[in-house]
């Protein structure tokens, strides 16, 4: 490798650990302020960095933060991907794929909630982040259910619709919890029990 692309690639290295660390610096900010209190300065001072850095990375702190809920919510599919054994029957398939999001959200419940609350308010600055993310979460059931498990027992592919219902009621509930203080913990049996429901009606007639 030559000497010009060892540098590119380490200047590349040293920029998105720059980016990684202003996102990091809001998410703390989230955690301590919530997103409407947080400014640049926040997120800068959390970073050990400058505004001049901030600046050269985002335009303006919103879009830092759909940057930050992009980062979390391919990081959130990625882990249900992983958890789920797609030969397992399709019950421990929905189970799996429950304990994942929750261990996910359970983790970062500020980011979360500021996803499903504040993002709205920020309308055209936020509005394709929403949408690419629920068509990411949509895709994502409609393969998970598609797989050997599901196949075995005569499941057909989660619908887009359906798929969409049972992520808003999700995503609803979700917030709920995290507002009123409760254990994330708690909504993993009836997102099973929804979800198993809801999958379930895809039984393909015999």
């Amino acid at each position: 490798m030559s000497s010009v692309v060892i540098e590119a690639v380490e200047a590349d290295s040293g920029a998105h650990a720059f980016r990684q660390r202003l996102l990091d610096g809001l998410a703390e900010s989230i955690v301590e302020r919530g997103y409407r209190d947080t400014t640049v300065a926040d997120v800068v001072r959390n970073a050990k960095t400058s505004k001049r850095t901030f600046y050269g990375e985002f335009a303006s702190k919103e879009e830092c933060f759909v940057q930050l809920l992009r980062t979390n919510n391919d990081a959130l599919i990625t882990s249900i991907q992983a958890a789920v054994d797609p030969d397992a029957e399709w019950d421990k398939q929905i189970r799996s794929a429950v304990r994942a999001y929750v261990d996910h959200i359970s983790e970062r419940p500020a980011i979360t909630l500021s996803w499903i609350r504040e993002a709205p308010a920020l309308e055209a600055v936020a509005q394709p982040l929403h949408r690419i993310a629920m068509e990411q979460l949509t895709d994502m059931l409609v393969v998970l259910t598609d797989s050997p498990g599901f196949r075995r027992a005569g499941i057909s592919p989660i619908s887009r619709p359906l798929a969409l219902i049972l992520l808003g009621g999700l995503r609803e509930l979700t917030a709920q919890v995290v507002e009123r203080g409760g254990d994330l913990h708690d909504i993993s049996e009836p997102a099973y029990v929804a979800g198993i429901a809801i999958v379930g009606a895809g039984v393909s007639p015999a």
